[in-house]
């Protein structure tokens, strides 16, 4: 998503990361560096049927330099059917908001058994064309039916790898029933989505896919707030008092030498109880996961061209290059050195 990002230091070997606010989940957000890839609005009249395949046929097509896509469809008016291919499909109403986090393949019909409306290479190439810019932000499909269907679909990319809490936390699929509420901020954000993309102006498509990331964002936080209190995973322990807290220390200053007891400060929990609290929302023990949030932190200094690995190694709390290197080949499965060459030549050739 959108950021300001951590301003280089005047010497290459000298790099601090600012404290950060405790908003866990923006920090996150920020730094798995969520980006929109497209956003359009089908407009649909029975019989349909769109699907996309498994990401990773069409990924480089569509965001060559992510490692993961996301994608999610949120009907603006009438309704459908949905579900990942092979798996029933079920019912989408006025306001519901389909999420794809893991890449799976899915499709999206006016009917359970309408016929696919093209093929797996018809919707690579077309993914592709749209993420290009090649094709209007309104796609008209389907047959000469009464039933008519508007679906705004988004599509984005994200850092899965070594450390996306995140996308770990979500589900293959999820469906979020009536999320879209007169008045709420997602409608207030799908008005202007649909407004841009039917009246397209200069700079649009940085608009749209601005808008892309603010909407994943706040169906992320309508799936938080809506979600059940006895639910566990990384959302859920957003919502915690204890690892709640514990979160926003970390990320507020992760190169510091916490431990148990300084992580449990003012909490009211014991060591003990703090790392099986911990350890049974989160899904691992608190300095498990701070070590993975660390190297996470490191992919995304280390994609700074002239930034030494010492200085990384440095700003994310280890005393020692070798240290670092050797924790950020085990989450990361490459050397600090060979991650930073592939990230900066992928960020070159973007550019």
């Amino acid at each position: 998503m959108t950021e300001e990002p951590n301003r280089l230091p005047d010497r290459p070997d000298a790099f601090e990361l600012p404290v950060q606010s405790p908003d866990v989940l923006s920090d996150v957000l920020r730094t798995i560096r969520l980006s929109g890839s497209m956003l359009f609005l089908v407009d649909a009249t029975e019989p349909w049927k769109s699907h996309a395949p498994a990401t990773q046929a069409f990924a480089r097509a569509v965001l060559p330099y992510a490692q993961h896509l996301i994608s999610y469809h949120i009907v603006v008016a009438g309704q459908c059917w949905a579900g990942l291919a092979g798996d029933p499909m079920e019912p989408l109403a006025e306001g519901d908001v389909l999420v794809v986090p893991q890449g799976d393949a899915y499709a999206l019909a006016s009917a359970p058994d309408a016929p696919p409306s093209y093929g797996d290479d018809d919707a690579v190439a077309f993914l592709g064309a749209m993420a290009a810019g090649e094709l209007p932000s309104v796609v008209h499909e389907g047959g000469s039916g009464a039933a008519h269907t508007l679906i705004i679909c988004g599509f984005l990319g994200c850092d899965a790898r070594p450390f996306n809490p995140i996308l770990w936390a979500l589900p293959r699929v999820m469906r979020l029933r009536r999320v879209v509420q007169p008045g709420n901020r997602l409608s207030h954000l799908l008005a202007y989505a649909i407004v841009e993309l039917r009246e397209p102006g200069e700079g649009g498509r940085d608009v749209l896919l601005r808008l892309s990331e603010l909407m994943f964002v706040e169906v992320v936080r309508r799936h938080l707030a809506s979600a059940p209190a006895a639910q566990t995973g990384w959302l859920a322990a957003l919502r915690d008092p204890i690892t709640s807290r514990v979160l926003a220390r970390m990320h507020a200053e992760p190169a510091k030498p916490w431990t148990l007891d300084t992580l449990g400060e003012g909490t009211g929990a014991s060591r003990s109880t703090l790392a099986e609290h911990f350890a049974q929302l989160v899904g691992q023990p608190p300095m498990h996961y701070l070590a993975g949030w660390r190297m996470q932190l490191a992919t995304r200094l280390l994609s700074y061209p002239g930034v030494k690995v010492r200085a990384v190694a440095d700003a994310v709390g280890y005393a020692s290059e070798a240290a670092f290197s050797r924790a950020f080949k085990k989450h990361a499965g490459l050397s600090p050195n060979v991650w930073r060459e592939r990230a900066t030549a992928g960020s070159a050739t973007s550019r």
